[in-house]
């Protein structure tokens, strides 16, 4: 895929995922709540899928979720616009490839207008923020009916604006990490291994708004409303009771108002209307 048009902002976000692609599963192997989230988000995508599924998955990374899919019974066109990125899912993928589970593509998720395999697909699935890295999520999601079947579901997972385990951390001193969410309309510089690029946050009523006509909301969960971020780390291990504790509130209240608004990160799902 040619990245001529692709803007400036998003060739940063793709180096700097690169860049970290030989270390990305190292770093996150022994973070539990890492292990926590995928979990939860894949039990929420996996529920709205029917049986041998056809998946597009943007911002794919090293091909944790593509693997787990796949092993799953489904089809995965996973793509990405980082080539490191890609280079290790393919590595990592390969018997997957050889059976057809699996196959990839470098691609910008606001390009979709460009894959060489378009569709129809079953399914659209985005985890971990990796959307935040445009300020042209409006583009990425019109181009979904394009893409997917009559009754087909779209799972987004998307760092909001307020994160209530962040903002408490304004008590412990850390006033830029507490309020870096607050005042970020024109996005917040982030960096991985020395390469900066910008993220944007985005609440649940910025894609239910722009989606609603031909889209039915089918499911909105908080992820980490009271378990802290996973950067926080060692905090399973360190608080074992608290941490149960915690998973247990979670699952209780995580699609239950405010909670659902206030996570780390919201899961969100959308069935195209037949």
């Amino acid at each position: 895929m040619s990245n001529t048009t692709t803007v400036p902002h998003e060739l940063q976000a793709g180096a700097a995922f690169s860049k970290q692609s030989a270390i990305f599963d190292k770093i996150y192997a022994g973070n539990t709540i890492v292990h926590y989230k995928r979990k939860r988000v894949r039990e929420h995508f996996i529920s709205q899928l029917k049986p041998n599924s056809r998946i597009l998955e943007l911002n794919s990374g090293t091909g944790e979720d593509a693997i787990y899919f796949a092993q799953q019974g489904h089809r995965v066109h996973a793509t990405d616009i980082a080539e490191g990125m890609q280079q290790k899912l393919r590595e990592k993928t390969s018997p997957f490839i050889n059976q057809l589970k699996i196959t990839t593509e470098l691609c910008s998720f606001t390009q979709l207008n460009e894959l060489k395999q378009r569709g129809l697909y079953d399914a659209i699935f985005s985890n971990f923020g990796g959307l935040n890295c445009t300020n042209e999520l409006d583009k990425v999601i019109a181009s979904f009916d394009s893409l997917l079947k009559p009754g087909g579901v779209a799972t987004m997972v998307i760092i909001p604006k307020f994160c209530l385990w962040e903002s408490l951390l304004i008590f412990k001193g850390k006033f830029k990490t507490a309020t870096r969410r607050w005042f970020a309309g024109k996005g917040r510089t982030a960096h991985i291994e020395g390469q900066y690029f910008t993220c944007w946050y985005y609440n649940p009523s910025y894609l239910i708004k722009r989606l609603k006509k031909d889209y039915d909301l089918v499911g909105l969960e908080g992820l980490c409303t009271f378990l802290p971020p996973s950067y926080i780390e060692g905090f399973a291990e360190k608080h074992p009771g608290s941490f149960r504790a915690l998973t247990s509130l979670e699952h209780r209240f995580k699609s239950s108002f405010p909670f659902k608004y206030w996570g780390d990160y919201f899961i969100i799902s959308f069935r195209k209307k037949s």
